[in-house]
């Protein structure tokens, strides 16, 4: 992939050279350089974090990605975002941003330092105006000292404007082999396969053309390698995610009320998709109910999903009248395991009850119900024909707390006047239709018998979601 010309412009000079880089530092002389090792900064030096894909669907996700969709840039154009790796950046550069590093790397920097005869360039795609700051200081605070420290410029030393990143690093890395004439050695280090292979790309076809002179130039065929380094991708704590991204949005929109952008820029807000509502299952808990499963011996395994996560409530957002009665969001039911059955070797399930026995619960099932496991071709629904159930041992009849939560990802769309909070949960606007208070006026709370309210549905178990919600907890890393 050849995003730019391999012939060398006029003159290079170490002068010019300097241009590139946002450091106004002194570049050794051309003479001095044997060999130039070139690091990328995302996710191969520096664990940036990336868009969480257990806070946010998939839409989204591509939405964070692009540079046009807000007026202040995405994810990887907003250096709030990577301001807020780890704890913050006040914080984070006390101690060097810690565990945010891929060490292997970073002692590879350290040698190229030590190395007298070789060039230190740190190279990225971010914007050098609005990120060579936070870099510079997120660098020099594990003590990493790179000769040139290159971010991508709106218009290049010689008024190159670039359609993308590639063009802009073949560029400059073109200027620096090329000022660096006497260096025989070519280092690069990329976590992205697609730009490891347009350098393959690239310096294939430049070392080709100087070996047939078409460059008209003194320089030798460099020897070039290109290291694909596995990618080093972390997620911001949740709760500081879902803030950055918000201080987004909030400054596009103020900037849209103000009517300073084209006509027709949409505000934004985020609204959250609920999948459905039930009694959460911790994960420990999971651990001790998924022990439950009996398999047959020398029977398959690999096919098997481990469940355990939730009792139902409702297969949808949870309309308010049943939220309040259930105790709300967060409120808690202890639950013991009275039954165990497997259907037909491809469905796992235990049967439960409040503790105390007359405590008030909701559920659409007719039965309190954990999915243990399903096989591949098994369907939660195959709950509801579950007959034969089996008494669990003392030891078995696992007692356990469960949190009313919500199944739930974020999404980022268009602001909707008028829209209700209900109304908000769903992305297909045809549901939002539906009273929002649901099919709950004759609600009937249990006492340990199941039930359900007046639903003219056909029946059968809507449980055994296969996702637990992960409720966002301080924390530095995602594992």
């Amino acid at each position: 992939m050849l995003a730019t010309s391999t012939r060398p412009a006029t003159h290079h000079t170490v002068t010019a050279l300097k241009r590139w880089s946002c450091d106004d530092k002194h570049l050794p002389a051309v003479s001095e350089i044997k060999a130039i090792h070139v690091y990328d900064f995302d996710n191969t030096l520096f664990a940036s974090p990336l868009p969480n894909k257990q806070l946010w669907n998939s839409a989204t996700i591509g939405q964070l990605g692009s540079p046009d969709m807000f007026l202040n840039g995405g994810w990887w154009h907003d250096s709030s975002i990577l301001a807020a790796t780890g704890e913050g950046l006040e914080k984070e550069e006390a101690r060097a941003w810690q565990g945010w590093w891929n060490e292997q790397i970073v002692e590879l920097v350290e040698s190229s330092m030590a190395q007298k005869d070789a060039l230190s360039v740190l190279l990225t795609g971010r914007s050098e105006s609005n990120f060579s700051d936070l870099v510079k200081r997120i660098v020099r605070s594990k003590g990493l000292n790179f000769d040139m420290v290159c971010l991508k410029p709106a218009i290049g030393p010689a008024g190159q404007k670039f359609r993308s990143t590639m063009e802009f690093k073949q560029e400059l890395l073109k200027d620096i082999v090329y000022t660096y004439k006497d260096a025989e050695k070519l280092n690069i280090y990329e976590d992205r396969v697609k730009h490891t292979k347009g350098f393959r790309d690239f310096f294939f076809q430049f070392n080709e053309d100087l070996m047939r002179a078409q460059n008209h130039s003194s320089r030798q065929p460099i020897t070039t390698e290109v290291i694909q380094v596995p990618e080093n991708a972390t997620q911001l704590d949740p709760v500081a995610e879902i803030a950055a991204i918000q201080k987004m949005i909030n400054a596009h929109n103020i900037q849209v009320k103000a009517g300073s952008v084209p006509p027709g820029t949409p505000p934004y807000q985020i609204k959250k998709t609920v999948f459905y509502t039930g009694y959460m299952i911790p994960s420990d808990v999971t651990e001790k109910l998924t022990s439950l499963v009996s398999l047959q011996q020398g029977g398959p395994k690999d096919d098997i999903r481990f469940l355990a996560n939730s009792i139902l409530i409702t297969p949808k957002p949870c309309p308010r009248s049943i939220l309040e009665k259930v105790g709300g969001i967060g409120a808690r039911v202890r639950w013991k395991v009275t039954a165990i059955s497997c259907f037909e070797n491809k469905l796992w399930a235990a049967r439960v009850e409040t503790v105390p026995k007359g405590t008030k619960f909701y559920s659409e099932n007719p039965v309190p119900t954990v999915v243990l496991a399903i096989r591949k071709n098994g369907r939660p629904a195959d709950a509801a024909r579950i007959v034969n159930w089996h008494p669990v041992t003392q030891e078995q009849a696992i007692e356990f707390d469960s949190v009313v939560g919500e199944k739930q990802m974020l999404r980022i769309e268009e602001e909707t006047a008028n829209e209700s909070e209900y109304e908000s949960y769903f992305p297909n606007k045809s549901h939002r239709r539906e009273d929002q208070n649901g099919r709950n006026d004759n609600y009937r709370p249990n006492n340990g018998r199941g039930g359900r309210d007046k639903d003219d549905r056909p029946g059968g178990y809507r449980g055994g979601n296969r996702d637990r919600v992960i409720q966002p907890t301080p924390g530095r890393r995602a594992e």
